[in-house]
């Protein structure tokens, strides 16, 4: 009997989908059907939440005068590059005058010291983040937790998110990073010129049961992080008992970074 082109090609579709099966589908439906890693011996358990956020003390900070450890914390552990040139840094936290991070927050009857002080800039992975409606690839998105995340393998270095973001928590690599970073950490990607990037509240540790490294550095406590949905959490006892402001509120983009004043 003839067999027709589409025919043909359907059954040779099939078979070699059966040969490759043993060797290419066969391991995903397993890894598919694996238990989960969790709580197995030498395994931690990931840290889980509804809704991260971060709680920064603008007043502790300020005391411990000079201290970058949070930010040298951060940029080892995710390949930041140390370039030489203002104009092509990268950064994932920072400092800033207090007067520019928060523009529409201030008054000339201020605390002398408040206006000129600096205070630890981030991504504030906002529950209204314009920067993921204008990526045309996808490249960032808003993680059910509220994390922002960031895929730079999508990344095709528009800089639509940076124009967008009215934090300017977003970083360009106008040069390929990696001769620029002083010890490269196998455990985290590099990444490569053209492509955004910023911080994810450290959403590899958190799959590892750590916390974020900039809070894991801070020894005096100057950083909180946790669940907001948690009533029992220690960013919502914190937010309760003491005020606390966020950048540019106005602006509706709802940023889940509280700085306590």
């Amino acid at each position: 009997m003839a067999v027709n082109r589409r025919r043909f090609c359907r059954i040779a579709g099939l078979s070699v989908l059966g040969l490759a099966g043993g060797s290419t589908l066969a391991p995903r439906a397993q890894e598919d059907r694996a238990e989960p890693t969790a709580g197995k011996a030498g395994v931690a358990e990931p840290i889980i939440g509804s809704r991260w956020a971060m709680v920064v003390d603008i007043n502790a900070c300020r005391r411990e005068e000079g201290c970058r450890d949070c930010i040298a914390a951060c940029h080892r552990v995710h390949n930041v590059p140390a370039f030489e040139s203002p104009k092509d840094e990268v950064k994932w936290i920072w400092k800033e005058q207090y007067a520019e991070a928060f523009p529409t927050q201030r008054h000339d009857y201020m605390e002398d010291h408040l206006l000129h002080d600096e205070v630890l800039v981030f991504c504030n992975h906002c529950d209204n983040p314009p920067c993921t409606r204008v990526c045309p690839t996808q490249a960032t998105w808003r993680r059910e937790d509220g994390i922002v995340m960031m895929d730079w393998h999508r990344c095709i270095g528009c800089r639509y998110c940076i124009a967008a973001c009215p934090y300017g928590s977003r970083s360009f690599n106008w040069r390929d990073p990696r001769p620029f970073v002083k010890e490269i950490d196998a455990e985290f990607p590099t990444r490569t010129r053209g492509v955004v990037e910023k911080c994810t509240f450290c959403d590899e540790r958190l799959a590892k049961g750590q916390l974020p490294a900039c809070v894991e550095a801070c020894t005096s406590g100057c950083l909180k992080f946790g669940d907001l949905e948690d009533p029992d959490s220690e960013v919502r006892g914190i937010l309760r008992e003491r005020h606390a402001i966020r950048r540019k509120p106005g602006l509706g983009t709802q940023p889940q970074v509280y700085y306590l004043v």
